[in-house]
């Protein structure tokens, strides 16, 4: 197992915690000591931008690499600012007083600018279709759970939020029938989508292609029996949704939490596969707003396994009928009111 990875994962965390304190202080702090606490907390939040600037600056054998960090420290510097907030709250649901708010923005540019300067400057698909690790179940749930622990910290479990009041924060209700079924009609989309985009990119780039099949054979090749493929298909779709859609979208919006969540998948490098993660990312990105964080789960869910079962042979055939059913039926769903009504979640 990578377990730097999953340090660097489980680095953010105890910030997150802390991002709950000015929001809701401990009780019995005095005026003074409230205000002590809250500057306290945006010095600690500007050291991220600063590290980044640094680790920039100490890149400079790589340029690219070096510029983007730098670049990407300044620009989370700026967030630290309330006017840039402000600003910001113009087309994004945040709260520009809120020290949650700045602390999910100031991360995930940071950990967006960090994968594209790695990825810029490394050829990571040669790295790990050489040297990565195999990933067995356990390395997989261990590696997913820091998602999972992000979103209940960022959304203030037990700090700032009841069980009950933190997850309907993350939109983790209990699905109708109707949701259900959009959930498996919109997997079986993604699945041809994802397929076709595969083969378009073996059509166009088969150097690059075939690097994305050697590294994601190396990381994944173990996984390929029921228990991989069923771990591969729980811990990714659950822990990812309920930080990405559950947690992040309904203060970042669709679109940059798909750029971070397509980020975060380093195994497919700067490719045609990376282009149709971030739009598979908004896929469920709208899932979670027409429906709830829990159908963008199953969505996610049975892509993963169907990737991991790869449909074909004698079943692709009712596989496609099965398909067509259930988007007439999701299509239904949606134009006669039975999914509920179009909203931002909460």
């Amino acid at each position: 197992m990578a377990w730097d990875q999953v340090g660097v994962l489980l680095l953010p965390l105890p910030l997150i915690a802390a991002a709950n304190l000015p929001l809701r202080p401990p009780a019995g702090l005095t005026p003074a000591a409230v205000a002590r606490l809250r500057s306290s907390f945006w010095l600690l939040l500007g050291v991220v931008p600063a590290s980044c600037v640094v680790f920039g600056l100490l890149s400079l054998r790589r340029p690219s690499a070096a510029f983007i960090l730098v670049v990407t420290g300044l620009l989370a510097a700026s967030l630290l600012r309330y006017p840039t907030r402000a600003g910001i709250a113009r087309v994004l649901p945040i709260d520009p007083a809120s020290a949650m708010d700045a602390t999910a923005l100031v991360l995930s540019l940071v950990l967006f600018g960090s994968q594209l300067a790695s990825q810029a400057s490394t050829d990571l698909l040669a790295q790990e279709a050489g040297t990565g690790v195999a990933l067995g179940p356990i390395d997989l749930v261990v590696q997913e759970v820091p998602f999972l622990l992000a979103a209940v910290l960022g959304i203030g479990l037990f700090l700032r939020r009841s069980p009950q009041a933190a997850v309907a924060r993350l939109g983790l209700t209990r699905p109708t029938g109707w949701q259900v079924l959009l959930a498996l009609a919109a997997a079986g989309v993604f699945y041809a989508f994802g397929n076709g985009v595969d083969v378009l990119s073996h059509l166009l780039t088969p150097g690059l292609a075939g690097k994305v099949d050697a590294a994601n054979q190396r990381l994944f090749g173990q996984l390929g029996d029921p228990l991989g493929i069923a771990t591969i298909a729980l811990s990714a779709g659950i822990c990812e949704e309920v930080l990405f859609r559950g947690a992040m979208q309904p203060r970042l919006g669709v679109l940059w939490t798909s750029l971070v969540f397509a980020a975060i998948h380093t195994q497919y490098g700067l490719s045609l596969d990376s282009v149709a993660v971030f739009i598979l990312a908004i896929g469920l990105g709208m899932l979670r707003r027409i429906a709830n964080t829990t159908t963008s789960t199953i969505c996610h869910v049975v892509y993963n396994a169907l990737v991991g079962v790869t449909v074909s042979g004698a079943w692709l055939v009712p596989a496609v009928g099965l398909e067509i059913a259930l988007v007439l039926a999701g299509l239904m769903a949606f134009f006669t009111g039975k999914l509920g009504k179009l909203r931002t979640a909460p």
